[in-house]
């Protein structure tokens, strides 16, 4: 019988724990690196921002955007403090809304505020449209964003019908079935319709301001945002054939005038008859 062969005992050395020391020195090492490498990108910030933003302040602007921008700094700075980046508990950014939303809320006279409130009611504006379209475009250059199309016809070759039906899906339930406006919570309000304009509806859809939801491109086409503006304007010289319109809020206050009119007269008729036989 042939003899198992012998086993061979294979040593590991063990590692040999590290000490008290070792993990300090460790620490030591991994907090200077840190330093090192925050040092490293402070320092190259510092070298390479002020560069940065001097670029942007030589980037050329448009005559109408350097116009737009004397008239900023006169009257929107203190808020939205300088090239439109915001001042906290004053203002927002205005980086990125367009000239879109800065024509609605200039041309409309909310913007500028007189104080903080629930929310910015329509006023006698500040600034003529010019000078709303010129702030709109020095917000447009510093930081893009929606914009209107051109011309204040925005209505014209519109659908009324499909406008009716896309506004009371999605504009009656806050600003009612005649455009009207009506109250929402916090002290807030959808606003009249009676004032604005193809460009104020337009612009209003298109940015949605304040409790307004937005309705960009992907939401509403623009034939279909053309056609909720024909709509409007149609509203406004709808002249009621149907007989008296009680403020056109819809069918619950003309149910509420049929029952207390109708029920009323009624009865009158109903004890003027039996007094009579």
């Amino acid at each position: 019988m042939t003899a198992p062969p012998e086993r061979r005992t294979r040593w590991i050395p063990l590692r040999r724990a590290a000490g008290p020391r070792g993990r300090m020195r460790r620490r030591i090492t991994t907090a200077a690196r840190l330093v090192a490498a925050l040092t490293i990108v402070g320092g190259l910030y510092t070298v390479f921002a002020p560069a940065m933003q001097a670029g942007a302040d030589d980037t050329p602007l448009s005559a109408a955007a350097a116009e737009g921008k004397q008239l900023f700094e006169t009257a929107c700075i203190s808020c939205h403090g300088r090239n439109a980046q915001g001042v906290p508990g004053r203002g927002p950014s205005l980086i990125g809304v367009g000239s879109a939303a800065v024509e609605f809320q200039v041309g409309t006279g909310r913007m500028p505020m007189v104080r903080q409130e629930a929310q910015a009611e329509r006023k006698a504006p500040q600034f003529t449209l010019d000078q709303a379209r010129q702030i709109g475009q020095y917000i447009q250059e510093l930081g893009d964003g929606p914009q209107l199309p051109p011309g204040d016809d925005l209505h014209s070759g519109g659908d009324v019908a499909r406008g009716g039906a896309l506004f009371r899906i999605n504009c009656s339930s806050c600003h009612a079935f005649s455009a009207n406006g009506g109250a929402l919570s916090s002290g807030k309000d959808a606003p009249n319709m009676a004032e604005s304009t193809d460009r104020d509806i337009y612009a209003a859809m298109l940015t949605g301001p304040q409790n307004m939801p937005v309705f960009g491109d992907n939401q509403l086409t623009p034939e279909e945002k053309r056609d909720v503006v024909a709509y409007i304007q149609n509203l406004k010289s709808d002249q009621d054939p149907g007989g008296w319109g009680l403020g056109r809020y819809g069918p619950v206050p003309e149910g509420l005038a049929v029952f207390l009119v109708g029920m009323v007269a009624m009865v009158l008729t109903t004890l003027w008859i039996a007094g009579k036989s």
